[in-house]
């Protein structure tokens, strides 16, 4: 832990002393009152910047207007902090730890960035486990990897090793940190599959009875980017987080029994906030118990894992599939989805399971010409939500963009759009490309910041930054902050 807990706390004490009064969930809806174009930061303080190295400002705009209106400081890291040629995976804790598995051992900050660890076994001789170094000299950094926190604090991580010398095949390492222990281990995983890809990693939530699978707290679930996306192969399953099997899929046309699936929690613990898996695992967690993924089978209908680890068709209370592949609860107890049509994205809530929903649109009609890669999340402790997403602008270069929507609970109409980096630069994702962003990544700390992958020409590899400039409402940093 560092010691600029005191330093943010008299940087929050001053703007609390010198700021008006909170603008709560209303900053940026009259973009075109001139007299309020100075007033946008009004109810924001800005966290001390000590012992941060590279601080950038980024452009300000209302919600949907393209008129710079300010700049805002971010700090700003890159492939030292995690990442490799072409990724960060980022995710966030309760406890205010930036996680970055983009490259090829567990990275993280415990002081937003000031300070960073990396797990690197020292020994790679585990009981049960044995196997040496997936890397050799010359092969650094062409490792890469999945992380997340399950509901008790756990961290769950697995890392994908494609070019290792001493077997000549893919080697899988599931790194996982036991919270109560406070202590990080590994365990060798071996598959038959001779290409696996950059890993999406989920809890599902138990307690599970799992069979031959065994039991625990919970299961982590793992599925590889080319089978989940190019064929239907199966992912792999571990209920103590270091041991994992194959675990098959069922057949997109299948026709499985239908079970309902409580997905009207009621509010939830702050644990909630931090769960959410990257969008492309195409599930999320459901408190009551396992795991659900939206519109699975060709026919549009969704699918559930059970505690015992069986597949169900899943239907709502009410006997609905769910409107996106993409959905996930916060601390709210609120159900988030969101859906990309064309260059439309549409972002939903409901708090009756699914019933009903409210609707916000966001159509990048006339700037961007393509939706290149997206990504969100949301804190229910602060009611925000922050969506970012990188467009093929229509004059060129790709744009990064974060919207805001504080006390969304009461409006999902954005506040504040930020554009994150120069927006200079054209690059897409995949093997071959000249200049590669292979997906978005983004989370929100405790403290109510957001945290953003993005790429532009200041850096040959794509960076992320790290947000200070924050409501006085969230009151002052929590725990080290």
């Amino acid at each position: 832990m560092s010691g600029y807990g005191p330093i943010i706390m008299r940087e929050w004490i001053t703007a609390l002393l010198f700021s008006a009064i909170v603008l709560s969930g209303c900053m940026g809806k009259d973009s075109g009152a001139s007299e309020n174009a100075t007033m946008w930061d009004e109810g924001l303080a800005q966290l001390s910047l000590e012992g941060l190295d590279d601080i950038r400002n980024f452009s300000v705009a209302y919600a949907f207007d393209n008129n710079s209106i300010g700049e805002s400081n971010w700090a700003v890291f890159g492939n030292e902090e995690g990442g490799n040629c072409c990724e960060h995976y980022l995710a966030i804790t309760k406890e205010g730890w930036i996680l970055n598995f983009g490259g090829e051992y567990p990275t993280w900050s415990e002081d937003r960035g000031r300070t960073w660890q990396e797990y690197i076994p020292s020994v790679f001789s585990q009981i049960g486990c044995l196997e040496p170094k997936p890397t050799v000299p010359g092969q650094e950094g062409l490792g890469e990897g999945s992380i997340v926190q399950a509901t008790n604090g756990d961290l769950i991580a697995m890392g994908w090793f494609p070019y290792p010398s001493t077997s000549g095949a893919d080697q899988f390492y599931a790194f996982f940190y036991d919270a109560a222990d406070e202590e990080w281990s590994w365990c060798f995983n071996r598959t038959p599959e001779p290409f696996y890809d950059r890993s999406w990693q989920v809890e599902v939530v138990g307690p599970i009875s799992g069979g031959l699978y065994g039991n625990g707290p919970y299961a982590s679930l793992v599925i590889s980017n080319f089978w989940h996306q190019v064929q239907n192969v199966g992912g792999q399953i571990s209920t103590d987080g270091l041991n994992y099997d194959y675990f098959g899929f069922p057949d997109r046309d299948s026709d499985l029994p239908a079970i309902e699936v409580d997905l009207m929690p009621g509010p939830l613990g702050k644990e909630w906030d931090y769960t959410k898996p990257h969008k492309e695992m195409r599930a999320f967690p459901v408190p009551s118990g396992g795991l659900y993924f939206p519109d699975y089978f060709v026919d549009g209908d969704d699918a559930y894992l059970d505690t015992s680890l069986n597949w169900w068709t899943g239907v709502t209370m009410n006997g609905s599939s769910l409107p996106s592949q993409y959905c996930s609860f916060d601390s709210s107890g609120i159900l988030h989805c969101v859906r990309a049509d064309g260059i439309i994205l549409t972002h939903m809530t409901s708090s009756d399971g699914g019933e009903t929903w409210e609707n916000q649109t966001y159509d990048l009609s006339g700037v961007a010409s393509e939706l290149e890669e997206w990504e969100f999340h949301s804190n229910g402790f602060h009611d925000l939500f922050v969506l970012n997403v990188r467009y093929q602008s229509s004059s060129g270069p790709d744009i990064d963009v974060s919207w805001h929507v504080r006390d969304y609970s009461q409006s999902l109409e954005p506040d504040l759009r930020t554009n994150i980096g120069l927006g200079d630069l054209d690059s897409t994702s995949g093997a071959g490309a000249d200049i590669r962003f292979d997906f978005a990544s983004m989370g929100i700390l405790p403290d109510g910041g957001a945290v953003v992958a993005y790429h532009d020409s200041s850096d040959p590899d794509p960076l992320f930054g790290v947000e200070t400039l924050l409501p006085v409402e969230y009151g002052a940093p929590h725990g080290a902050f």
